[in-house]
């Protein structure tokens, strides 16, 4: 196919038409934004690149090239998507990619030239539908946008100094704290859509807590000296990234715990320093993407995925840790893929054979795929135990 520049950039819109009447059902059954704002990103990226690279590389394109121009394509809307700070559980991210990618490809290979005989020699222009189409998209879009406005969830500042709680949050709001802000004895969100950056929690039962709610973003906070958990979310949907949490000399706490959420779809971890506790992340009956983390001197397990978990656990750092590094238990199902493990010791008074000091342990039935892990100064690496099995991605 040689496209013309507007030819590319109308059947280009035509599947963003298609993407966002899919984007729009999904936010609406999630009840959140980040549908939406994906849809953008994919749009803006692909109308980008037809306007400014695909044009003057490919006078002829043919139809298998769609698959590496999608590659890439999918790569650069999950860098922009993770500047954006855009909430969208991975694999329902991809899953909208690939609907629209396949849009695309039904459109331009099958749907159009049928309805438009002279679309092949027409360079994929689509004549008075083509700016139709532009419109149809750009009024979405303002719709859209004049909508996420209208509803935006109001923005608190707390100011620098020490504020006494427990701090219960219990609208939809964006709580933002000043260089020195501080909430001593916990912070307990009780609304879905709540926003969390840039606060240091001290104490508390749990430094902050989550039971019942979704669309909870924690984005900077920092924990130290929480009682149970430093992040406790129960029956909730999370995503939380940059923070530092200090549990040490606390032997039985857990730096995050998520656990019971299946139901709310893709929780993530990322990007967080954890020290001490009994587990610095455990997930328990969830699903969720713990990925680039710092874990070290926790008294059982770095990192545990279990009790019919499943997500991904990659490129983190784990070290210095008693017990177990990594650990994927209970019918869970891991992907455990580029992480650094090292300096693992034993719990020898435990008398738990999986805390012999393995770098990644998997337990009772659950499948631990391993791919590219860095196992260094264990005293044992992998251990399969209770009919469990490793499985090595080639």
């Amino acid at each position: 196919m040689s496209y013309t520049l507007r030819g590319r950039l109308e059947t280009r819109l035509a599947a963003v038409l298609v993407t966002l009447a899919v984007a729009v059902g999904l936010a609406l059954g999630v009840d959140s934004w980040w549908p939406l704002e994906l849809a953008a990103v994919m749009a803006g990226v692909g109308l980008a690149a037809d306007a400014v690279a695909y044009d003057r590389l490919f006078d002829y394109q043919p139809a298998w090239l769609a698959v590496p121009i999608g590659a890439i394509e999918l790569g650069i809307v999950i860098g922009v998507a993770k500047l954006a700070g855009i909430m969208a559980p991975l694999g329902t991210a991809l899953a909208l990619f690939g609907i629209g990618w396949l849009v695309a490809q039904v459109l331009g290979h099958a749907l159009l030239p049928l309805w438009r005989m002279s679309y092949a020699t027409d360079g994929g222009e689509l004549g008075r539908a083509g700016p139709a189409a532009a419109v149809a998209v750009a009024a979405v879009f303002a719709g859209v946008a004049g909508t996420a406005y209208a509803v935006q969830p109001p923005t608190v500042h707390l100011s620098a100094g020490v504020h006494q709680g427990p701090l219960v949050i219990t609208r939809r709001e964006v709580l933002v704290g000043a260089p020195g802000a501080v909430v001593r004895g916990g912070i307990v969100v009780k609304a879905n859509g709540v926003t969390i950056r840039n606060v240091a929690v001290v104490g508390g039962e749990n430094g902050i807590a989550i039971d019942g709610y979704r669309d909870t973003m924690l984005d900077g906070v920092s924990v130290t000296g929480a009682k149970l958990d430093g992040i406790h979310v129960r029956l909730g949907g999370v995503m939380i990234k940059n923070c530092r949490i200090d549990m040490l000399g606390n032997a039985m706490g857990q730096g995050i715990d998520i656990s019971y959420n299946t139901d709310m779809g893709m929780s993530m971890v990322e990007g967080c320093t954890i020290v001490g506790g009994m587990d610095g992340i455990t997930t328990h009956s969830s699903m969720t993407d713990i990925v680039h983390n710092q874990v070290s001197r926790t008294t059982s397990h770095a990192i545990a995925v279990t009790e019919m978990s499943m997500g991904s656990v990659a490129r983190n750092n784990v070290t210095d840790a008693v017990g177990a590094g990594i650990y994927c238990g209970d019918h869970s199902m891991c992907e455990i893929e580029h992480n650094v493990v090292q300096g693992t010791r034993a719990d020898t008074a435990s008398g738990d054979e999986t805390k012999l000091g393995y770098a990644i342990v998997t337990w009772w039935d659950s499948d631990a795929t391993v791919h590219k892990n860095t196992l260094v100064a264990n005293p044992r690496t992998l251990g399969a135990f209770a009919s469990a099995r490793f499985i090595r991605k080639r």
